[in-house]
C-alpha cells in the first residue's frame, strides 16, 4: 500500500504558505546520505535541479537519455557504492521508468533503493495543460500498482521529516521510494547565467524553415516550446495549419509519428520538426528513419543543448555529432546550420532536392518569449482537422 506523508486530500486546494527553500532541501539530501543524481529535468522540479546542477559534481548529477536509463544509471551506482541515489523525473517519465523499476530495481529482483523524486503534472484540481490531466490522475494508481511507497510534499511540508522517513523506508525495504512534488513547492533559484555562442533563437530559426519548406508539407513538431512557436508563427501570418500536428506530450516520440505518416503518405512532403532533448530521449529511432529509405522524411533538430520547456538544464547535445550519427543510421543527406542561420535558406532548399530521409541540424540559443501562447484547440481538435486535411 503506498504511505502518504502530507496532504493528500486532492478534492481541496491548499494555501501555500513558504516554499521550500532549494538551498534547504539539497542540504538535507546530503545529510541523509543521498550526494547521486541522475533523471530528466521537469518544471516544478527546476529550481531543485538547477540548485544541483551548480552544487554537485558532475559526475555525481548526470542529466540522462531518459527516465528509464536513469533508473539505470542509479542502480549502478547503488550496486557500485551501496548507497541510495536520487532520481528526478516528471509524472509523464513514469512510463519510460516503470520497465527498469519493476523488471530491475524492484525488491522482487535486485532489490535496488532509490529515491524517485517526481514533479505531479496534472494533479487533480489544480490547472495544467490538457497532456497531463490523465497522468496526474492516474500517477497514485501507478505508484500503488508497481507497490512503490509514495510521499507527497508541499510548501507546506514538513519536509525535513518527510525525507528522513522516505530515506528510512528506503532502506529497509530495499526498494524505490516515491516522493511526489507539487506545483509551487521550491522557491525559486536563479542559476549564474552563461554566454550563449549562438545568436538566433528557436523562433527566429523556425521562420525561416516555415518560409522555405513547401507550403503543403505535412509537418510534425515535438513536444514543448517548439509547437507552441509554430502555433504562434501560424497565427500570426494568418496560415494557421490544419497539415500541422503538434505533439504536446509523449515526448521523444514526434519522429516516429511523422515517420508513420510518411509511410501512408508517400506522395506528401514530411518535415518533422524536433528538440536535441527529445532526439536523444529516444535516439534509436534514428537508426529506424534511417533504415526505411522514406523518400519523403526530412528530419529537422532544432539544437539549444537544452531542455528549454522544463528550466534550461543542459543536454549533451553541444557535446556529440548529430551528422555522424544520422550518417551511420542510413539519412541518405545530412547537414548543420550553425552560423547563426546564415545560409540556411540554401540548405533548406538542398534537402528537396534529395530524395529521403534528409537530416538538418539547426543550432541555437536557450530561451523563448515569455509572452509565448499556447493553442486554443483541444489536441482532439487538432487531431480532427489534422486527419481530415491529410
Amino acid at each position: 500500500m503506498l504511505k502518504y506523508f502530507g496532504n493528500i486530500n486532492t478534492n481541496t486546494r491548499y494555501k501555500i504558505k513558504e516554499m521550500i527553500k532549494t538551498e534547504e532541501f539539497y542540504d538535507e539530501l546530503i545529510q541523509n546520505g543521498i550526494g547521486f543524481f541522475t533523471g530528466i529535468p521537469d518544471s516544478l522540479l527546476k529550481d531543485i535541479c538547477a540548485y544541483i546542477t551548480e552544487n554537485t559534481a558532475t559526475d555525481k548529477n548526470i542529466i540522462a537519455a531518459n527516465e528509464g536509463a536513469a533508473v539505470a544509471i542509479a542502480t549502478g551506482y547503488n550496486l557500485a557504492t551501496n548507497k541510495i541515489p536520487l532520481v528526478f523525473m516528471q509524472n509523464s517519465g513514469i512510463g519510460n521508468a516503470i520497465n527498469p523499476l519493476l523488471s530491475l530495481a524492484d525488491k522482487e529482483v535486485y532489490a535496488i533503493p532509490m529515491i524517485l523524486l517526481i514533479g505531479w503534472r496534472g494533479e487533480p484540481n489544480i490547472k495544467d495543460e490538457p497532456q497531463h490531466i490523465k497522468q496526474g490522475r492516474v500517477t497514485n494508481n501507478l505508484l500503488e500498482a508497481m507497490e512503490i511507497p509514495c510521499f507527497i510534499i508541499d510548501a507546506n511540508s514538513s519536509f525535513k521529516s518527510i525525507l528522513k522517513e522516505a530515506v528510512k523506508t528506503c532502506k529497509n525495504s530495499s526498494n524505490p521510494v516515491a516522493i511526489l512534488v507539487r506545483k509551487n513547492t521550491f522557491e525559486s533559484f536563479n542559476a549564474p547565467s552563461k554566454r550563449d555562442y549562438y545568436l538566433k533563437s528557436r523562433e527566429e530559426a523556425l521562420k525561416v524553415v516555415l518560409d522555405y519548406i513547401p507550403e503543403n508539407s505535412i509537418i510534425v513538431s515535438t513536444t514543448g516550446m517548439l509547437s507552441r512557436e509554430l502555433y504562434e508563427l501560424r497565427k500570426k501570418n494568418s496560415k494557421h495549419k490544419s497539415l500541422d500536428f503538434l505533439t504536446v506530450g509523449s515526448m521523444g516520440h514526434a519522429s516516429q509519428i511523422a515517420m508513420g505518416i510518411a509511410m501512408q503518405k508517400p506522395n506528401s512532403t514530411i518535415f518533422c520538426l524536433d528538440g536535441d532533448g527529445a532526439a536523444i530521449m529516444h535516439l534509436g529511432a534514428m537508426a529506424i528513419i534511417g533504415q526505411s529509405k522514406l523518400k519523403n522524411f526530412n528530419h529537422i533538430i532544432f539544437n539549444n543543448g537544452a531542455h528549454d520547456s522544463v528550466g534550461g538544464q543542459p543536454t549533451v547535445a553541444f557535446e556529440i555529432n548529430f551528422l555522424s550519427i544520422a550518417t551511420a543510421c542510413g539519412y541518405q543527406y545530412v547537414s548543420c546550420n550553425s552560423n547563426n542561420c546564415i545560409g540556411l535558406e540554401s540548405q533548406l532548399r538542398e534537402i528537396l532536392q534529395f530524395e529521403g530521409p534528409t537530416f538538418l541540424e539547426i543550432r541555437i540559443k536557450k530561451g523563448a518569449r515569455k509572452d509565448l501562447g499556447r493553442p486554443i484547440e483541444k489536441p482532439i481538435e487538432n487531431k480532427l482537422n489534422f486527419i481530415k486535411n491529410i
